[in-house]
């Protein structure tokens, strides 16, 4: 307990002077302090009460981060994933461009998750990212593909208000899977009359939705279907989804508001597989490992929250949830790789689960002074089917288990405003409690805890400069605690130092990271295999800055620079990766977006994403050159009527969205996009 403690009290120090040194620089601009806006329920914020320190959300963690928060977060705001989704993206390629995270996907379908990083963290499926929409966690524990299976394609790419990404973990909010940051979705809770679009495009993509609802003071709400087809860019690659959202925001009492939302998604998708080095070189797309390739997936949430104002300083938030979910995939594993070596089988995975949350807080609000103490607490059940088939006909059964977990987390979020100082502690203590019951052998389980501490510290250097820096401590359960409950947590501690600047019209945050790495595993999606049990390393650099030069252009820019390695990791087979570059991970990420509104309802946006140079899964040493891939698009309003017209991959740039074991999942060559909106009240 001793060292441990010791280890935190250096780090504490460590950042303290790291921020001391920063807050040497003295740049001269001025800022003038931004109000926040008025609350989601229609109340206006107090203004007793000091404008940095307003929790204006219903939901606990749908709150942004405020301006002054000594913390590294990038809000993208809704007009530019508006502009964004002209290009017919999904929701990866929507992050992908709009919110700078690096992104690989797998050649899957939509109900199929691919692989998003922030800062060189790049487990299977985003596990190492923690996914919150409206206050509902997403990522799926007790998950016998990856542990966290993160399902972006719940996201209802319409109603998006705001996507803000907190990088590293530095938030008391978020737990598990929060070892990168968090990704956190807040959508529109209300809408006056009805638009819809219809959209077309390459590929035979296909899509149409309808937004109808209400915004008045007191009560809002809005409810949504949206259909989607797409034959895919490769032979037996086409995918189907259908989604239904609603919300409803009440005010049941001058001082009460409740907000009651569902999401609903389904899909069904054929797979083309993993194409060779050689055939990726040639552009040999049409390659189709095996026709029978694909699946489905399933997933429903239901939420309720409460918020009640007690007194005058006073915020009590509480949301209950339900989720369900549904999922087979049928993947024929490259002859080369893991245990199907030489015969070409197929891998049946089906994954059945519902699960119940529940998060309260309740805030004091001071003058200068605010503390959130609050609880988490959620209930999982899964029950998992793999097998070798083929052809779809099963031939033997390789895992068939169903285990059940329990998760509570308690935390505290306190910020002072000690001027020209603002201080941010707080900290959480999770406990999960899982078992195991295979359909041979005997159940297991096991329960254990962990504690994550957040320190941070931001200086007011003069006029719109702050230096800042933090120390936190994350973790997130290891893949294949479904079958071993005792498997210990993946832990980290991670350092960050940076400055901000924030005038009108701009926003601009440089900060430097390291985030030291225990009981590391890497995944290998051809061999099927994970290795643990190491550490590893990541520090780099990043820049993020949005600039409105005038109210007709803007341009944003988000880039990480990274050196992710490990320091020290043995695979099963007895191979090092002690040194080796972290797998499937580029060395720098970023995106940039150039909006230009030449009249009031036109548009004109570019925008720009890069990796490189990447180290694929499976192959140390190896690494790939970078690439950049460039998007347009425009848009014109004509009465109720807006056109949008959208190109991705303007210059047909062949790329590998991820590579493994020699075998790669090419990316989308070019695609044009065409799109018609609507709206009548």
């Amino acid at each position: 307990m001793h060292g441990h403690t010791s280890v935190v009290l250096r780090r504490i120090a460590g950042a303290l002077t790291a921020l001391l040194l920063v807050g040497l620089v003295q740049p001269t601009l001025v800022v003038a302090q931004q109000r926040p806006a008025p609350d989601t329920a229609g109340q206006q914020p107090d203004s007793t009460v000091h404008p940095e320190y307003q929790l204006q959300a219903i939901t606990v963690t749908s709150t942004p981060t405020r301006a002054s928060a000594p913390v590294s977060s990038t809000e993208v705001p809704r007009r530019l994933l508006a502009h964004t989704l002209s290009t017919g993206v999904n929701t990866w390629e929507l992050l992908r461009q709009a919110a700078g995270l690096e992104v690989h996907q797998q050649g899957q379908g939509p109900g199929f998750a691919s692989d998003a990083a922030i800062r060189g963290f790049s487990s299977d499926h985003s596990t190492d990212i923690a996914l919150w929409i409206d206050g509902v966690p997403i990522n799926e524990p007790v998950n016998g593909h990856a542990e966290g299976y993160n399902d972006w394609s719940l996201i209802f790419p319409e109603t998006i208000d705001n996507v803000e990404v907190v990088k590293g973990p530095t938030s008391p909010y978020f737990g598990n899977f929060a070892l990168a940051g968090a990704v956190n979705v807040r959508t529109i809770n209300g809408l006056n009359g009805t638009r819809g679009w219809v959209s077309g495009g390459t590929h035979g993509r296909v899509e149409m939705g309808l937004l109808t609802g209400q915004d008045r003071p007191g009560a809002s709400g809005v409810a949504g279907v949206r259909l989607e087809r797409d034959d895919g860019w490769r032979p037996n690659s086409g995918w189907r989804l259908g989604q239904l959202y609603g919300r409803w925001v009440h005010d049941i009492a001058p001082s009460a508001t409740v907000d009651a939302g569902a999401n609903v998604y389904g899909s069904g998708w054929s797979s083309p597989g993993f194409l060779s080095l050689q055939q990726f070189h040639a552009a040999d797309y049409g390659n189709v490992a095996d026709p029978s390739d694909g699946g489905f997936k399933r997933r429903a949430q239901e939420r309720v929250s409460v918020r009640v104002v007690p007194g005058p300083r006073m915020l009590w938030r509480s949301t209950a949830y339900a989720t369900q979910g549904r999922w087979q995939l049928f993947l024929t594993t490259p002859p080369e790789g893991g245990l199907t070596e030489g015969t070409g089988s197929q891998t049946e995975e089906e994954d059945a689960r519902y699960g119940f949350g529940l998060t309260s807080a309740l805030s004091w609000l001071l003058p200068h002074f605010d503390v959130t103490v609050g609880t988490q607490e959620r209930a999982d059940h899964a029950h998992y089917q793999n097998w070798f088939t083929t052809s779809r006909s099963r031939d033997s059964a390789q895992v068939l288990v169903q285990a059940q977990q329990l998760s509570g987390g308690v935390f505290v979020a306190a910020n002072a405003d000690l001027s020209p100082v603002q201080l941010s502690l707080g900290g959480r203590y999770d406990v999960l409690d899982t078992r195991s019951n295979p359909n041979v052998g005997e159940p297991t389980h096991a329960a254990k805890g962990t504690f994550s501490p957040k320190l941070g510290a931001l200086l007011h250097v003069f006029g719109p400069v702050s230096v800042f820096g933090n120390v936190s401590r994350g973790f997130r359960q290891t893949d294949g605690v479904i079958a071993d409950p005792a498997l210990p947590f993946i832990t980290e501690w991670a350092d960050e130092a940076g400055v901000k600047l924030r005038a009108p019209g701009t926003t601009i945050e440089i900060d430097a990271f390291r985030m030291n790495v225990s009981n590391e595993q890497t995944f290998n999606p051809i061999t099927l295999t994970s290795t643990s049990g190491g550490a590893s390393r990541r520090q780099g650099i990043e820049i993020d800055a949005r600039i409105q030069p005038v109210p007709a252009v803007s341009f944003s820019v988000d880039w990480t620079f990274n050196d992710a390695r490990y320091l020290r990791l043995i695979t099963e087979d007895g191979d090092t990766l002690s040194g080796a570059r972290v797998f499937n991970t580029s060395r720098y990420v970023g995106d940039a977006s150039l909006e230009v509104h030449p009249t009031p309802g036109s548009f004109l946006c570019a925008t720009t994403s890069a990796v490189g140079p990447y180290s694929p899964f499976d192959e140390p040493g190896v690494v790939r050159a970078g690439y950049a891939l460039l998007n347009l698009s425009a848009g014109d309003q004509i009465g109720p009527v807006a056109l949008e017209l959208g190109v991705h991959n303007v210059f047909d740039r062949h790329y590998a969205e991820l590579e493994a074991g020699g075998f790669v999942s090419p990316g989308q060559p070019r695609a044009l996009y065409i799109t018609v909106r609507a709206a009548a009240h």
